[in-house]
This record gives structure tokens, sequence and C-alpha cells, in this order.
């Protein structure tokens, strides 16, 4: 049985993630401050660091996903530090701190890590300056990473995901509109990881995009 360590599982796209997966058979070990099997706020970087190296003291692993996210939409004079540091911690240092501690284990098993992080990571859009750095700034690691951990062969794929009709939405003042065909589902994206992880070869990045562009405001 294979293990994979990620962020996020708790609700939307990362609960479909592990729900996928557990029914292919991998044990997924969710990070995050409920419903979790480590138990931590991934923006507490020294607890995060102390709690998954005493896990991984016990556990290899096979595949890390990193999926946890946060968004803010806001005229980038309106963010505060508070919003701005918050926002880069979760999506950004959290991400890469973890990657970090889980190479020498992935180099083992010979391993994958998969990044989900935005289509805003491959356009630009009106107020999304601060989300925009923090998922192409990912999405770049993911890429640059790959090329150096390629010759202890690990595996390093981002995954783009279009507009996702998820929980991401509630605090925020728009969300997909109803036609079915303006946004994707979680499980979408977790079908997208689980035939990434089949792949006798690398995906190093995807991008799913809807069929049409379409949000509404609440």
């Amino acid at each position: 049985m294979k293990n994979v360590l990620m962020s996020g599982a708790s609700s939307g796209i990362g609960k479909a993630i592990k729900t996928v997966l557990e029914d292919e058979g991998y044990r997924v070990f969710n990070i995050g401050r409920k419903e979790a099997d480590i138990v931590c706020d991934l923006s507490e970087f020294k607890i995060l660091e102390s709690e998954v190296k005493k896990f991984l003291k016990q556990n290899n692993i096979d595949v890390l996903i990193n999926c946890a996210g946060i968004g803010v939409f806001e005229p980038h004079e309106c963010l505060n530090l508070e919003q701005i540091q918050k926002l880069i911690n979760i999506n950004l240092t959290a991400p890469i701190l973890l990657t970090n501690l889980c190479l020498r284990s992935l180099q083992k098993t010979k391993g994958h890590i998969i990044n989900i992080t935005s289509i805003e990571a491959t356009k630009h859009s009106k107020y999304s300056a601060l989300y925009t750095a923090t998922k192409s700034g990912l999405r770049d690691f993911s890429l640059s990473l790959f090329e150096e951990v390629r010759k202890n062969s690990i595996k390093v794929t981002s995954i783009n995901p279009d507009i996702t009709n998820t929980p991401f939405f509630d605090k925020l003042k728009f969300e997909p509109s109803k036609d079915e065909d303006s946004f994707l589902t979680p499980k979408t994206i977790a079908n997208a990881v689980k035939e990434i992880l089949h792949i006798k070869g690398v995906v190093t990045d995807y991008t799913i995009r809807a069929i049409k562009s379409g949000v509404v405001r609440k």
C-alpha cells in the first residue's frame, strides 16, 4: 500500500482527491487544522516542521500533494499585512516547506509531488495580483524542482484547475455561475490526479479548463 501525505483534504478538491485515492488503495494522511492525521495550522511553520518530521520518522511517503489554498480578490491597495502574509504562507511557503521536509523520503520511494495551483497561475486577472503571485510561484517552483530532482527519479506535477465548484467561494464576493459548462467539479481534478499517478512518464504541467467562462456576483 502506498502512502500519500497531503494538505487540504478536509474539503473541496482535496477531499475529492483523498476519496478517489483511497478507493484506489492508497493510504492518505491529511495535514490540517481539523479532520486531520497531522493536526497543524499550515502557517505555523515551526510546529508544521516538527509534526511532519515526527510523522516521517514512522512513515515513508510515495506521494506528496499540496492542495490547501485560500483566496482573496480585492484591489491590492485594500489588502492589509495580515491578509498578504496569510495568503503567501498558505499558498506558497507551506508547500515549499513540506516539499523540503519530504524530499528524502520521496527519494527512497521514487515518489511523486503534485501541487494544485490554479488557472490564475497561467494568466492575469483583475484583483488577483496577490493570489496569482502565490499560485504562479508554486507552479514555477514545481517546474524548476522537477529539473533538480528528476535525477533521483522523483516526479513533480503542477495541476492548474480552472474555476471549480467548491466551498472556496463561500467567503468571496463571486461564485461559479449555474451553467455546468462554466466550472469544473472536484472529482474532475481528483480523477486527473489518479490518471497522472498511473502514467509511466511525467506530466509536469497540467491545465484543466471549463468549457465556458462565467462567474456571478453574490
